[in-house]
């Protein structure tokens, strides 16, 4: 093999030109002391001693003669196994090096990535763009509902419209403050309850939430921040996204559900199916009659006349067997 084809396996074991050379130059000529390789070479002494002492280091080159003064090459077999060490380790630095340069990219980008999936509306634009998602919607809206609310007044006509072109589903789960709000359920609850909006309640949801179809869905903060912040983020498709969904359906699966009017097969009339499903819903009394629009009297007439025909002696035990016979 001639120096020109060694010459380039040396240079990958990372042995620099001056030191390549030299240990060519041993290699044809044989044993030498450092001024006939620096003659051999024509490079000063002092370059041709530096690369000297890097191939008696990495294990070429060993002295010789009575002085030690003689350079002559030796068995290359351990020297090239500390090449090779010194190689891979400065290749896991490259390659640590490389990955640590990657993360540095990444973070700087990452609040680009973020805002392509997260989108933060804020104050007086916030009503506007919840009325379009729902207008946007092709199949079905999902919402965990609960007090404050960005739309003034209560008639919400996106969802009434929708509803009424039969084309869009609504599932929402009310926290009951919702329904204890008398003129949000009047004018906006029962409304979209009696349109095909599929409702049901929970004493509180974990979150503002609505998902439209599965493209993307939006989050507000909750009643004790929503005074000094008001933010709706939009939620764009992402494990972020999956795992909302999967929030909904968890918590639809808990919540009780709110009808409009009674079953044509149930038993009980229509106020006292409201009835029972704001005290499945956790309501207590004083809310009850105000959302029904009648005295603490009639409330308990109508609960006594539900106990004696379900024959239960407990408002739970009356809960369980409406849920049962699916009164509510």
């Amino acid at each position: 093999m001639s120096d020109g084809d060694l010459a380039p396996h040396l240079s990958r074991l990372g042995l620099p030109d001056d030191e390549i050379r030299g240990y060519a130059y041993l290699l044809r000529t044989g044993p030498s002391t450092v001024e006939q390789i620096a003659e051999g070479m024509a490079e000063p002494d002092d370059r041709v001693r530096a690369a000297v002492r890097t191939l008696l280091d990495a294990g070429l080159v060993g002295p010789g003669g009575d002085d030690g003064s003689v350079i002559t090459p030796v068995p290359p077999a351990s020297g090239l196994q500390i090449l090779s060490r010194r190689r891979e380790s400065e290749l896991e630095q490259a390659r640590v090096a490389t990955l640590n340069a990657y993360d540095t990219f990444r973070r700087a980008i990452s609040p680009q990535r973020t805002d392509d999936l997260i989108e933060v509306v804020t104050g007086t634009a916030i009503a506007q763009r919840i009325q379009q998602m729902e207008l946007s919607a092709r199949t079905e809206i999902r919402r965990l509902d609960s007090p404050p609310y960005f739309t003034e007044g209560h008639v919400n006509n996106a969802e009434l419209e929708q509803l009424g072109r039969g084309e869009v589903t609504y599932r929402v789960v009310y926290a009951r403050a919702s329904i204890e709000d008398p003129g949000r359920y009047a004018q906006n609850i029962q409304p979209c309850v009696a349109a095909g909006e599929q409702a049901r309640v929970l004493p509180e949801v974990p979150v503002k939430l609505t998902i439209v179809d599965q493209q993307f869905a939006t989050v507000s903060l909750p009643v004790a921040e929503a005074d000094v912040n008001r933010q709706l983020l939009v939620v764009r498709p992402s494990s972020l996204l999956s795992a909302l969904i999967g929030l909904f359906e968890a918590s639809w699966r808990l919540a009780v559900p709110l009808h409009a009017g009674a079953r044509a097969s149930s038993p009980v009339q229509p106020i006292e199916q409201r009835l029972l499903g704001l005290l499945a819903a956790g309501a207590n009394d004083d809310s009850i009659a105000r959302q029904l629009g009648v005295s603490r009297r009639t409330v308990f007439r109508h609960l006594q006349r539900l106990m004696d025909h379900a024959g239960a002696t407990s408002r739970f035990q009356l809960a369980v067997h409406a849920v049962r016979h699916r009164w509510i």
